[in-house]
């Protein structure tokens, strides 16, 4: 008797199962197969993590420039690779004096951020010795536009970044400049760029109102000179690697950095995650490495294995599929507590990209991760439905004319119509 209900049970969901996806299939393709998409190209795959059914699919295979998405494949490697708190800095103390070394750790004196850790260890040390040069990378990610060098959202990468290399200027009670070492920098003039391409030097309209911040050009010397006039005292730079032991200093909690990373798409924060990922797998500091090594291990199952060249998604050389990204945001899903996953996700009509995303009170109830270029939009993440069920989304758009805003009207309405069937 048990067996025959057993069965009975199955085929009921079996059937049941089939008709939401005929359902969902018939109202989506309605939509995407419409002449709005005639002149792009899109790609859709939904699936319901419990049964592990798609109930949609699309294009799901094919590459797309994601964007912003790139970013879910940082979070991802983070939390594979990082502990709960960030490793702020290695050193090692001889005689005294500590020598110390970066680890890519982006919240150093970083405005944001509010953790003194490393800033209050070096105090306590009147020599000290430091190692820049554990660094491997470029300081700009392949394939990103030469032409941003000044917008706030492509700063350098370093091995010991401070202030989130950007110098963050206003006018506030007169100039104020963070940090105050790049005052004498600043020249009080409108101009038609933030700053000099190959210098320091800085350009604030006197007349300009609101806070801006510029990327500054780094070195080792530049970095040195930061950090003798943050701490007020002399900093000795070495070209040999710290030798015998080196302890981990750790910082603040790591989710920190993934929040502000998906809630604000902060592409520096993305691209120090990788690097500072990699010092858990050596002491050469290399965010290529840590990709090499997730994409190797922890994700050697990707039916398509994407190009994936930098942490932030600035760079159209990336190519995801659909596909990719559901598998990818399915293993957080079962691998990360759901409270948590949540909270580092962008809420619709709560926070970050999606807080304007407010429909209907903000049902159905999405977290998820927006990616924008221009002629680019994505969105992938997890889909509350009306019955209570989660489902694993990716939503790719590349290369349409019509405005952004029409893209993300088309999304929400097919999001909606999904949440209302399943």
């Amino acid at each position: 008797m048990k067996k025959i209900l057993f069965i009975l049970l199955a085929f009921v969901s079996l059937t049941s199962c089939k008709s939401y996806k005929k359902i969902i299939s018939k109202s989506t393709d309605t939509i995407i197969l419409s002449d709005f998409y005639k002149n792009q190209f899109v790609g859709l795959l939904v699936l319901d993590p419990e049964t592990n059914d798609t109930l949609y699919s699309n294009k799901s295979k094919k590459y797309f420039t994601p964007a912003s998405n790139t970013k879910i494949f940082t979070l991802f490697a983070s939390l594979q690779l990082l502990p709960q708190q960030v490793p702020a800095l290695k050193y090692a103390v001889k005689n005294n004096t500590v020598y110390v070394e970066g680890t890519g750790d982006p919240s150093f004196l970083h405005p944001h951020f509010k953790d003194s850790t490393a800033f209050h260890f070096l105090q306590k040390y009147n020599s000290i010795v430091l190692d820049l040069n554990n660094f491997e990378d470029k300081k700009l990610g392949q394939g990103w536009a030469w032409d941003d060098y000044q917008y706030y959202y492509q700063p350098e990468i370093t091995s010991l970044p401070l202030y989130g290399n950007v110098t963050n200027i206003s006018n506030t009670n007169g100039l104020k400049v963070i940090p105050d070492f790049f005052k004498d920098d600043v020249v009080r003039t409108w101009y038609k760029k933030n700053r000099e391409l190959e210098k320091n030097t800085f350009y604030f309209s006197r007349s300009r109102k609101d806070t801006i911040e510029i990327p500054f050009r780094t070195d080792s010397v530049l970095t040195k000179q930061l950090l003798e006039s943050a701490l007020d005292k002399k900093i000795s730079l070495s070209n040999k690697p710290i030798i015998g032991e080196k302890q981990i200093l750790y910082g603040q909690p790591s989710d920190s950095l993934y929040i502000r990373m998906m809630h604000e798409s902060d592409n520096f924060i993305a691209e120090q995650l990788l690097v500072l990922s990699s010092s858990t797998l050596s002491d050469t500091l290399s965010g290529k490495r840590t990709r090499e090594y997730i994409l190797k291990n922890q994700l050697a199952d990707l039916q398509q294995p994407p190009r994936w060249v930098d942490g932030s998604g600035l760079s159209r050389y990336n190519l995801f599929t659909p596909e990719s990204m559901v598998t990818v945001l399915n293993k957080l899903y079962q691998t990360v507590p759901r409270q948590r996953l949540f909270s580092i996700f962008p809420e619709n009509a709560v926070s970050g990209t999606l807080k304007t995303w407010d429909y209907d009170g903000g049902y159905p109830k999405i977290y998820a991760k927006s990616g924008s270029l221009s002629n680019n939009y994505c969105l992938s993440g997890y889909l509350i439905t009306k019955t209570g069920r989660t489902l694993i989304f990716s939503f790719m758009n590349n290369h349409y004319q019509q405005p952004t805003s029409e893209v993300k009207k088309k999304i929400q309405q097919i999001l909606r119509q999904i949440a209302d069937t399943y």
